[in-house]
């Protein structure tokens, strides 16, 4: 029985693969971009562990509230990038998300849709910046120097540099991440992240959770009108100035600020590995690459998060205003010229002011159609 099952199930994730993997690797050969063998490896793991998601969700991929676009775009950019969802430590992971459409159905509601949420982890980073980074030959081991940990920055005399030194005692919290990348020309460069940096990802990641919160003003943030949707977005500043005003743990310990923060984040048992994955992003993001494929810079470009958000700002709060324009038709009395009447013309109304008395009655001007042939003269080579 138990062999029975694993098959069926193994048909369904073969059936599944069968449908996607055909039309990702249309579309890719369509950009430009060959579909190997390491390409396909990232599909397949990609496809397991979305179905690993929607399975824990109760989701089937027939759903009916399932995105399937935004499945497909996830797809590509795993198969594109090559970020592998089996690698330990792994490189990418995926979460549902229900997202507002912003389309009302018959009943006058609006319709929401399941969509699969990817993010690349610390080391999917890592493995873009091996393959893409500009004039980058290799990415050393990073390092994690923790507060009781001897260190020295690097020193410049010139263009000479002198490297950092550390001295390990794996004691204390990582305070700062070292990447150590070789260069084309064999010469090293040193990248810094310091902890009180994630300041900043924390404060984004609060006002993302801060998207839909309206604070009991209204029943949902898409039903608040002008003056409630003005109130909620006052508490909100009000949220975001008493974070800014800390430092990142006092803002990981304040409990006002804290059902805006996700678990990931805040607990215990996560939250170091999480700021050091952010202190690993803030080095890694910030490096040059070189795609070499506009498509290719287009997926990497859609998962930054500071994208992400003014993307989703966009599409969740446009059209959301009708905006009637009223168009008024002006009639201007008959002008009397010489004893002809010319209807409707604001032109000849100034005409009329200026012919003086007892000239000549003006006869109407007709416009002659020119041809190319009759203004080109075509013995002149326009590109001489």
């Amino acid at each position: 029985m138990m062999s029975e099952e694993n098959k069926v199930y193994s048909t369904a994730l073969t059936k599944i693969s069968n449908t996607y993997a055909p039309m990702i690797e249309s579309q890719l050969v369509g950009n430009g971009i060959k579909m190997d063998d390491y390409s396909k490896q990232c599909v397949m793991s990609a496809i397991s562990a979305i179905n690993n998601v929607l399975t824990a969700k109760n989701i089937s991929w027939s759903d009916p509230q399932l995105d399937q676009s935004n499945v497909t775009q996830n797809l590509l950019t795993i198969a594109s990038l090559q970020l592998n969802a089996a690698a330990n430590p792994r490189e990418v992971y995926f979460q549902i998300r229900s997202v507002n459409t912003n389309r009302k159905g018959d009943d006058g509601k609006y319709i929401w849709k399941k969509q699969i949420e990817m993010g690349i982890e610390g080391d999917g980073n890592d493995a873009i910046l091996s393959r893409f980074g500009r004039d980058v030959k290799e990415v050393k081991q990073f390092w994690e120097v923790r507060e009781n940990d001897k260190f020295s920055y690097p020193e410049f005399n010139g263009i000479e540099l002198t490297p950092p030194k550390w001295s390990p005692t794996g004691q204390g919290k990582v305070i700062k991440v070292v990447y150590p990348i070789v260069r084309e020309n064999d010469s090293v460069d040193y990248h810094i992240a310091e902890r009180a940096d994630v300041v900043r990802n924390l404060i984004a990641h609060i006002k993302n959770n801060l998207m839909n919160e309206t604070f009991g003003i209204a029943k949902s943030r898409f039903d608040a009108d002008y003056k409630q949707k003005k109130e909620i977005d006052e508490k909100k500043q009000e949220i975001i100035q008493k974070a800014a005003g800390k430092d990142l743990d006092a803002i990981l310990d304040d409990t006002g600020l804290q059902e805006y923060i996700s678990p990931a984040w805040k607990d215990p048992q996560s939250r170091e590995s999480m700021i050091i994955r952010k202190m690993r992003n803030n080095i890694t993001k910030k490096i040059p690459k070189d795609f070499g494929n506009a498509f290719l810079q287009l997926q990497y470009s859609e998962q930054d998060d500071s994208y992400q958000r003014v993307r989703k700002e966009i599409v969740e709060n446009a059209n959301q205003e009708i905006i009637d324009v009223e168009y008024e038709s002006v009639e201007y009395d008959p002008v009397v010229t010489e004893g002809k009447i010319i209807e409707n013309d604001l032109v000849a109304k100034e005409v009329a002011k200026e012919v003086p008395t007892g000239t000549a009655p003006i006869e109407p001007v007709i416009q002659q159609e020119t041809t190319t042939e009759q203004v080109i003269d075509k013995s002149v080579d326009p590109f001489r």
